[in-house]
């Protein structure tokens, strides 16, 4: 499978994206349930079906292009393939220097934002999950692992890896619309139906006053490259004591609904995004506290999940 990637990783990206498209059309036709979760996730939005319709071949865009990303040389740069916006956001954020969260939904080409904002501001600490199958988890750790990209595993050394980059100044990215393991989210609305989310995002910047800046990454027409916007900060957030972790996560997930509904055509739409959490031993107790994590926030986490 790993020369298989490579060997995709040659392709041109409009030949990569095209295949992807014709991938996500047949996965669509191929599965009913597939089918039901993105119309519902639709649904739930607000949107007409016509409006997330062009998802169905971004979907599998994003597979076909990850032997591109995933495999493209450490040496040689990204950014030539990516147009660039509000610099000024960031480079205000990290003025007032207290570090900087870049968060994003599950849309356009979220694997290479990373790569982009590590260039642009690296050092910058993204979380994963490793895979199961070894092949693909040692891919993925050789192509997160990058001059100025430190991926970090989504465990108690990873958060205090993250808590570490903030009070340097530096930079943390996550995805905030996927759902965490149980007892380390909170139940929050998303588009207008409870939904389990992550509180890491809130979390890291109640604690550290870390500016939180949305980030929109879109693919651009017949395989052209990408476009890495860099929005203006999360408004609304009060890091005065006591901190109110609930609504924090609200104003997070609004932030994610505003980005999605700015690009339905490149969001997602299958992602389950409303399932219960699964349990994981892995990660801190929801009454544990840990020494970058004060006992408050768990304790809020686990009031809100009754």
């Amino acid at each position: 499978m790993f020369l298989l990637f490579r060997f995709f990783s040659h392709w041109p990206l409009r030949i990569l994206h095209a295949l992807g498209a014709a991938m996500g059309w047949a996965v669509w036709w191929l599965s009913p349930r597939y089918r039901a979760t993105f119309r519902a996730n639709v649904a739930q939005a607000g949107l007409p079906f016509e409006a997330a319709r062009p998802a169905i071949a971004e979907a599998g865009r994003f597979v076909a292009e990850l032997p591109k990303l995933w495999m493209r040389p450490h040496d040689q740069s990204c950014l030539a393939l990516v147009l660039v916006s509000g610099q000024a956001h960031a480079e205000a954020a990290f003025a007032e220097g207290h570090g900087v969260i870049f968060f994003a939904p599950h849309a356009g080409s979220f694997e290479l934002a990373p790569q982009a904002l590590a260039e642009l501001y690296g050092p910058v600490t993204a979380m994963y999950r490793p895979a199961r199958q070894a092949w693909l988890a040692r891919l993925m750790q050789s192509s997160r692992l990058r001059p100025g990209l430190l991926a970090v595993p989504a465990n108690l050394s990873g958060i205090r890896q993250m808590h570490r980059a903030l009070k340097g100044n530096g930079a943390v990215a996550l995805l905030t619309d996927q759902v965490p393991p149980e007892g380390l989210g909170a139940w929050s609305s998303f588009f207008g139906k409870p939904a389990y989310t992550m509180t890491l995002a809130a979390r890291l910047a109640l604690q550290s006053g870390a500016v939180m800046l949305p980030v929109r990454t879109l693919r651009l027409p017949r395989g052209q490259g990408y476009s890495l916007e860099i929005l203006p900060p999360m408004a609304g957030l009060d890091t005065s004591p006591p901190p109110d972790l609930q609504q924090a996560v609200r104003l997070v997930n609004q932030a994610i609904e505003e980005l999605v509904l700015s690009q339905p055509g490149q969001y997602l739409w299958g992602y389950a995004r409303y399932k219960k959490p699964r349990r994981e031993t892995s990660m801190p107790a929801p009454n544990q506290a840990t020494p970058d994590t004060p006992a408050g926030d768990n304790g809020q986490v686990e009031k809100n999940n009754k």
